[in-house]
């Protein structure tokens, strides 16, 4: 209520003039999604969720300010599984509890060199590694924040944001571990600029998980960074895409634990007609061994990362090494389909330190568009070594948006 009252009065001091000249932009989305896991080791070894999300919100804009209220709601049909929240943990979890929520509620304000936004907003930083959105849960991740993005001269940019509350994946009746919204004071800084052979970003990240519930405070992290990011055309056919990036992480604010680890990343993508091959090495690096003390990223779209069986969203205490190779094909058009793609990536997952094979996993994903509907087959099997148990998860999807 605060952030919407905040909004009516930005709007209201933007004065009559701007209110005759306001337009209106109705956003709505929809997603229904089936999900599938089977994992050894629990009482129930298989769950199976349907649940389907809608979004719907307006943006009143006017000259370069601008706001947007969007309402989200998530109900799930079959609801055999543990949310996270509800039910006995003896099934797979699939993270997507019943939940109704402001999703967004911010003020804008954009021209060519400033963009100023505050209010509940999403904020994806990069490749969303450390600060994201967690699009592919029902119940996105966004965040209470007044966020600065500065373009003084071409090429060049300077992005921060302050963020008092996350509001987390678990919806209205999160808590404990798994709260509704985590307070804390967040800062996150991002400098780039576009060189010759890619964008260079330097990056500060000082994450304040600021409630005891939340692993006794131990996800409080100061990250400091460099990424480079860039693409570059090898023929008429062909071009290669690559992301180099280094951090250091260590201990924040009330974070009991005394720890220094480092992050290492090197990616490259072979774009060739139609074709995609890609390759890469990501280290999240161990420190004393003890729990959390390895690296984390606990604001990120760990979804994207280390395999979609989800048993990397918290470092080990061993830290982790990914190494991951992965293919594709797309169509732009087959027949009345469009975006056609399928793809396949393998990973090797092992620890930081001890030498300790966490396991193997496959990801498979059939995609195309119909019209408005966006559709995909989305499959994950992970064969556990020395952690975890051996899981395999189904996804059968379609996302619509206005």
């Amino acid at each position: 209520m605060k952030i919407l009252l905040a909004s009516a009065a930005t709007l209201a001091v933007a004065g009559p003039a701007c209110a005759q000249q306001i337009s209106l932009k109705p956003l709505a989305e929809a997603r229904l999604r089936y999900e599938m896991a089977e994992q050894d080791g629990l009482a129930d070894d298989r769950s199976d969720a349907l649940t389907i999300r809608a979004r719907a919100g307006l943006t009143a804009s006017s000259g370069a300010l601008s706001a947007t209220v969007v309402w989200q709601g998530t109900l799930a049909l079959v609801d055999d599984y543990y949310d996270g929240l509800h039910g006995a943990a003896t099934r797979p979890i699939v993270a997507d509890p019943n939940n109704v929520a402001l999703y967004v509620a911010q003020i804008q304000y954009k021209t060519k060199m400033v963009a100023l936004t505050g209010g509940r907003q999403k904020i994806a930083l990069d490749d969303e590694r450390f600060v994201g959105n967690v699009a592919f849960r029902d119940n996105g991740q966004t965040f209470d924040a007044v966020r600065a993005e500065l373009t003084p001269a071409k090429g060049l940019k300077l992005d921060v944001s302050y963020a008092w509350s996350v509001r987390t994946i678990w919806g209205i009746d999160g808590r404990g571990a798994r709260q509704q919204a985590v307070r804390g004071d967040n800062l996150f800084a991002n400098l780039s600029y576009g060189t010759p052979i890619g964008t260079l970003t330097g990056f500060a990240y000082l994450v304040d998980q600021d409630e005891a519930a939340m692993q006794a405070y131990r996800l409080s992290s100061q990250t400091y960074g460099v990424r480079l990011a860039g693409t570059q055309p090898l023929s008429k056919s062909a071009k290669l895409s690559y992301q180099f990036s280094y951090a250091k992480q260590a201990d924040h604010h009330r974070n009991p634990n005394d720890y220094s680890a480092d992050y290492w990343l090197a990616d490259a993508t072979l774009d060739l007609r139609g074709w995609k091959l890609n390759a890469g090495y990501e280290v999240l690096g161990a420190s004393s061994g003890a729990a959390l003390t390895s690296f984390q990223t606990p604001l990120g779209t760990n979804f994207k990362f280390q395999g979609w069986a989800d048993k990397f969203l918290a470092t080990p205490p061993n830290g982790l090494r990914d190494l991951y190779v992965g293919g594709g094909y797309g169509w732009k058009q087959l027949g009345p389909l469009s975006a056609v793609s399928l793809q396949a990536a393998w990973h090797r997952f092992d620890s930081d330190r001890l030498d300790q094979h966490y396991g193997d996993e496959w990801n498979l994903l059939a995609a195309a568009k119909f019209r408005k509907t966006m559709l995909s087959v989305r499959y994950a099997r992970y064969d556990a070594s020395a952690l975890a148990t051996d899981t395999q998860k189904y996804w059968l999807q379609a996302d619509w948006s206005l």
